[in-house]
Formats: structure tokens, sequence, C-alpha cells
């Protein structure tokens, strides 16, 4: 046992040596220093650490190495180096395999978040990839810095795009972005989403998400997909106002797609957006979900002093 602990440094650090050459003969154009690629890999492990412990998750050398896309992060390691190379190797990668260039991919992107404004749709692209290199404060962490290498590079650059853009869009006054799910995503094809693999692994993590949820979140969901109700009537019947109700729909959305792609894309899914197909599924899903019946909703209710005809009488 102890010759065995040992051994592990010497073994990681021959293991590291060979991660390093086996992306240079990979990627030969791309010339990053040993130490840069050691300095770039402890940043990398730093930030798997955090994600796994705040999931709940060990880290360990072992599965950092056994989940990293090596060629996707040396270009990301790469760029951050300043490599103009590397850049013009990022633009060129493919977004699907409908063989879509990631920068048209972004504008694809950028054309339905800003119908009809040719302008910040090249502008928005433009400055995007100078937005990689920026933190979001002064002295923080680039946000090309914050890829760790545990998922593939280009969908999780066309999502850091969306979220970027989306959040803009809802902080300008008087500007209405379509929801995330309602985005239109056929410019990027799904991977094999017909695969019965797909539908089990996401029932799987859907009944994870639907585990952690609190009974007043339970009822929100029931009502509005089970009964159809709109934000009016279920804020009416919880006796809180439609704002909550809205906000309350919008965050459970949000913590749902999250959870269960995250879930997915650790998985091995390749395509650009799981909202689709999240959606989707989540929809039949809900349906069967013995804690969201309506005999357990009358339940919920009844402990609030609720019924649900009566409420929709008072409706009428």
């Amino acid at each position: 046992m102890a010759d065995a602990q040992a051994q592990r440094p010497a073994l990681e650090s021959v293991q590291r040596t060979l991660l390093y050459h086996f992306c240079r003969l990979r990627l030969p154009a791309l010339a990053v220093p040993f130490a840069s690629f050691e300095k770039h890999l402890e940043r990398s492990l730093d930030l798997d650490r955090t994600r796994r412990s705040r999931e709940g998750q060990s880290a360990s050398w072992a599965r950092f190495l056994e989940n990293l896309h090596p060629v996707d992060w040396f270009v990301s390691c790469a760029c951050l180096e300043r490599s103009r190379t590397a850049w013009e190797y990022l633009f060129a990668m493919r977004a699907s395999r409908a063989d879509c260039l990631l920068v048209d991919a972004l504008r694809a992107r950028a054309v339905r978040l800003y119908p009809r404004n040719e302008e910040r749709q090249d502008s928005a692209v433009a400055e995007f990839w100078g937005y990689l290199l920026a933190g979001e404060r002064p002295g923080s962490l680039p946000i090309l810095a914050r890829y760790d290498g545990q998922r593939p590079l280009v969908p999780w650059l066309i999502r850091v795009f969306q979220n970027k853009h989306i959040s803009e869009l809802r902080r300008s006054k008087g500007v209405h972005t379509l929801p995330q799910e309602e985005l239109d995503t056929r410019d990027l094809p799904f991977p094999g989403n017909g695969d019965d693999r797909w539908h089990d692994e996401f029932r799987f993590a859907a009944r994870e998400w639907l585990t952690g949820l609190r009974d007043n979140e339970l009822l929100i969901l029931g009502l509005r997909l089970r009964y159809r109700l709109s934000q009016r009537q279920v804020a009416s019947l919880l006796g809180v106002h439609e704002g909550n109700i809205s906000r309350q729909t919008t965050k459970l959305r949000d913590h749902c797609l999250d959870e269960i792609s995250q879930r997915l894309l650790e998985q091995g899914w390749t395509g650009d957006d799981l909202s689709e197909f999240v959606l989707k599924e989540m929809d039949s899903l809900l349906m069967d979900e013995p804690r969201l019946s309506a005999d357990h909703l009358a339940a919920l209710l009844a402990a609030r002093g609720k019924t649900l005809s009566a409420s929709l009488d008072e409706e009428k």
C-alpha cells in the first residue's frame, strides 16, 4: 500500500508529460511552453475540484484525466496564451455533425436573438472573442479560463454566447427576448436523440431533480402542467402575487434545464443545446410522476385549506 501511494506522484508526473506531448502531436502549430501548460492544467484541476465539491462529488487527477477533452482543452489554453494560430483554429471548429462552423453557429444564434438588426448581429459575434479573454470584472478570471476541459468546447462556447446575450437583453428596459426554451436550435441538430439511451439517461436525471423539489414547487408544476392553469389562476389559488408564480416558474425551468443538461453532457451528449429535448421529454414524464398525481396535488392543497374545484369556481 505504501509503495503504491509513493508511486502515485511519479505516475501523475509521467501522465502530465504524456498529455502535453499528445496535445503537441495533435496540434503541432500551437507552441504552448510546458510551463504554461502546467499552469493551465493546475487552473483546470482547481475548477474541476471546486465544481465536484459543490455537487457533492469526489475529485481526483484520475477522474479529471478520464473525462478530459484534451484537444479542445489545449486549444483553449493556447487561446489564453494569445496564440493567433489557436484563435484561427477555434474559428474553424465545427459546431455539429451538420458541418456547421462555430462562427456560423454563433451568427445563427445572433440572428435569433436580434432579429432584423444586422448591425447588432455582426457586433455580437465580433465582440465575443474579446469577451472570452476578459473577466466580468477587473481582475477576475477571463471567461475562457473557466473552461476546464471536462466537456466539449464548442457547445460550451455557444452556451456562454447565448447566456451572455440573453442576460443583456433581460437587463435592457423594454426589451423582451424569447424564453430560452423557445430559441430555434435547428441550425445545430441534436445527436441521436432518438437513441433509447438518451431517454433512459434523461429519465434518471429528471427523477433525481424531481426528488429535490419542495411541496410548493410541486404544486406550481402540477397546477401549471397537469391542470393547465394560468399563472394568474395559480397565484389566486395559492394566495400569492402573480409575479411570484412567474419568478418561481422561471427558476424551476432554468434549474431543471441546468441540472438535467449537465448530467446528459457528462454522459457524452455532444449537441449544442439540450433545452428542446429536455422540455419535450419532461412533459410526458411529469404526467407519470406519482407526486404530481391528482390525489397528491389535492392532498397538498388540502394541507393549505384549499381545494381546486372551489378555487376554480371562485375564478368563474
